[in-house]
């Protein structure tokens, strides 16, 4: 039972953190302000997400909207996560249920 719980819990802690990233790549921050704590928090959040998502946008370009671009390599790496969570889950439980 502590696997499953270990296996939802780095599933909430990277879908928190990406949707962290999500929202503060929204937030314009001022480049010769690194000590606030703003900065220092999506310095920490990129860090920590940016090997998820750096291939993904290797392979997925992003997508023309409007006069910017849209990334949508934070959609692909939450359904990644999703599936490969649920993936992990199934095989645990019916490990657990064939013994």
């Amino acid at each position: 039972m502590t696997a499953l719980r270990l296996i939802d819990f780095l599933y909430r802690f990277f879908y928190y953190l990406i949707l962290a990233r999500v929202i503060l790549s929204f937030i314009a921050l001022n480049p010769y302000d690194t000590g606030s704590f703003l900065a220092q928090a999506r310095r920490f959040v990129f860090r920590l997400t940016e090997p998820l998502l750096a291939p993904l946008r290797r392979v997925i370009p992003p997508v023309r909207a409007g006069a910017g671009y849209l990334d949508l390599s934070p959609i692909i790496a939450l359904v990644g996560l999703w599936l490969v969570r649920d993936l992990l889950r199934w095989l645990l439980i019916s490990l657990m249920i064939s013994r």
